[in-house]
């Protein structure tokens, strides 16, 4: 698993869950229960990760959406 992107936005996370979920690209969000642990500051990012396979097609529909600016560089 590779990735996508990292964000404290809930908004953006739910946008693009849709986003992946209509072009059929399979992900996975990490980090999702860390609040327990940091005490809900919302500090650590939670990240989304999807296929090596299935990152270039990802990157792409999330650059067509807008939001080449959350897309991780690495």
């Amino acid at each position: 698993m590779k990735e996508l992107m990292a964000t404290n936005n809930l908004v953006t996370i739910s946008y693009v869950e849709t986003l992946l979920d209509g072009a059929d690209i399979d992900f996975l969000i990490l980090d999702q229960n860390m609040s327990i642990l940091e005490g809900s500051l919302g500090i650590i990012p939670k990240r989304i990760m999807v296929t090596e396979n299935t990152l270039r097609a990802a990157r792409r529909l999330l650059k067509d959406a807008g939001l080449e600016k959350e897309i991780t560089s690495r």
